[in-house]
């Protein structure tokens, strides 16, 4: 196994366990604060969040994936810390601004005319929630590209700890959405002053206010080029995950926000291993298109695309089967209206997932342009169908163009992939993982139906059907043991033996 798949299986893990484990505070957090807040403010508080996200995008400006892109191909002595400082230094100067201008939008009278007066407060508190939140993924994302995944997905969900900690309990004594951002105010400020203490061990810090070396100092150009295509490229991504939301806000009120944001949720579980992996890739990859190895470049997205397609199939499926069952529960009886929508959201959400790899692969290679194109085609499709459809169908309308924004990202993006110079579709065994895939479906959807008492049925139908459909991928080659061998090396040996023995017998 190549050094470089193993640091590729290693951050992919540590990504993984770090998507595990915020989806798991996640699961816990988001009833407490629907109920906290009920289905108004929480739909006020969704909308907060979309501005938020759209702000980060602004003010991070590509630094977190130049961080991550530029450290890791450690161009010689000092080169990871003069990467670090030049970004931190414009990662503080950027929140800055970006907070000037939201206050200066509070007191122009902006905010008032989008939102309503009641969001003045909120839009302050966002200010500063933008210079933490801006800090926060800087060094986490400074920790990335060093290699020390085990270290940024950790911090990651102590954010989430903490933002459950402080959010919900200053929402249950109810300061409603004001107490929910001032959690995560306090949240990300905690968990930068760790990622500095952590960093410090690894790092010269001094490097934040020193001078560049004299041979690096013809660097900053090339490092802001590709902030500069990246910030586009993240700006269209955000606005097919926001645009939804910031437009259902003012035209439906925010009760039908509340229900949608939930809807929203529930669909984009599917994205959780999707996205550990595009966050691995893409400094993981960046060193193959240096060094021009294309054919074990085309052979890892393929094999990552395969992955994604078949983890991502069993999780739809498992939602689709469950969602009457499980909204009601999670969220409570008021937002039954919920399910459909999530019904809606799924296609989409689905097509995304499979995109995400292979968008990042490409983005590895630094050449932004045709990732641009095929990203703002489905982000201005998305804004079209969003205007065109929420006015008449209201949520529903919003589900719809958001679904078909989502599905066409990973037909784009495989037709972008193939112009760039890699092929993700070489090796996806499509037929075998369908005749998996339907067999698992009407394994889960059958039991779902069988089962009347909704705790029942989301304790039985997800292992027996994530069992059957292991089965199914093993026995028909979808996967094969010898893929699976990465993984067992890094499991303890009492754990490792036993698995081994499991899939060589179903396979056989």
């Amino acid at each position: 196994m190549s050094e470089l798949n193993r640091n590729l299986l290693r951050g992919f893990i540590s990504v993984l366990s770090g998507d595990v484990g915020g989806v798991l505070v996640g699961l816990i957090v988001t009833p407490l604060l629907v109920r906290a807040l009920g289905s108004g403010q929480y739909g006020d508080y969704a909308f907060m969040l979309s501005a938020l996200s759209v702000l980060v995008v602004l003010t991070n400006a590509g630094i977190s994936d130049g961080v991550r892109k530029f450290i890791a191909e450690d161009r010689g002595t000092e080169w990871a810390e003069y990467v670090f400082g030049f970004y931190t230094r414009v990662a503080i100067a950027l929140a800055g601004v970006t907070g000037l201008c939201i206050f200066a939008a509070v007191k122009a009278g902006l905010v008032d005319a989008v939102a309503g007066p009641a969001f003045r407060q909120y839009f302050y508190l966002l200010a500063i929630l933008v210079g933490a939140r801006q800090l926060f993924l800087t060094l986490r994302s400074t920790l990335m590209g060093l290699g020390y995944e085990h270290y940024s997905e950790p911090l990651t969900v102590l954010r989430k700890m903490l933002f459950g900690i402080f959010g919900v309990m200053l929402a249950l004594l109810g300061y409603g959405v004001t107490g929910v951002l001032v959690g995560h105010i306090l949240a990300s400020s905690l968990g930068t002053i760790v990622a500095v203490t952590v960093l410090g061990r690894r790092l010269d810090l001094r490097a934040l206010w020193q001078r560049a070396p004299t041979t690096l100092q013809t660097e900053p150009r090339e490092l802001l080029s590709f902030n500069a295509l990246s910030v586009v490229l993240t700006l269209l991504m955000m606005s097919l995950y926001h645009v939804d939301i910031l437009l259902l806000r003012p035209l439906e009120g925010g009760a039908a926000t509340g229900y949608y944001r939930a809807a929203l949720l529930v669909a984009e579980f599917v994205w959780f291993a999707p996205f550990a992996l595009q966050m691995a890739l893409l400094h993981s990859t960046s060193e193959l298109w240096a060094e021009g190895r294309l054919e074990e470049l085309s052979a890892l997205a393929a094999k990552a695309t395969r992955y994604t397609l078949a983890l991502t199939l069993i999780v739809a499926l498992g939602i689709a089967a469950l969602v009457d069952a499980f909204v009601p529960l999670y969220f409570g009886a008021e937002f039954v209206a919920t399910g459909p929508i999530v019904l809606l959201l799924l296609p989409g959400a689905f097509g995304l997932a499979v995109a995400r790899p292979i968008f990042a692969i490409g983005q590895g290679k630094g050449d932004l342009r045709i990732l641009i194109v095929a990203t703002g085609t489905a982000a201005v499709l998305n804004l079209v169908l969003n205007l065109l459809l929420i006015p008449p169908y209201g949520m529903r309308g919003a589900a719809v163009a958001t679904s078909i924004g989502y599905g066409l990202m990973v037909v784009l993006h495989v037709v972008s992939a193939r112009r760039i110079g890699f092929n993700p579709i070489a090796d996806l065994r499509l037929v075998r993982l369908g005749l998996v895939g339907i067999g698992a479906g009407v394994a889960v959807f059958g039991l779902a139906r069988l089962i009347d008492t909704p705790i029942l049925a989301l304790g039985v139908v997800p292992p027996v059907g994530a069992v059957l459909y292991a089965v199914g991928l093993l026995r028909l080659g979808v996967v094969r043991p010898a893929e699976l061998e990465p993984i067992f090396m890094r499991l303890p040996s009492r754990v490792a033996d036993p698995l081994e023995r499991i899939v060589g017998r179903v396979s056989s």
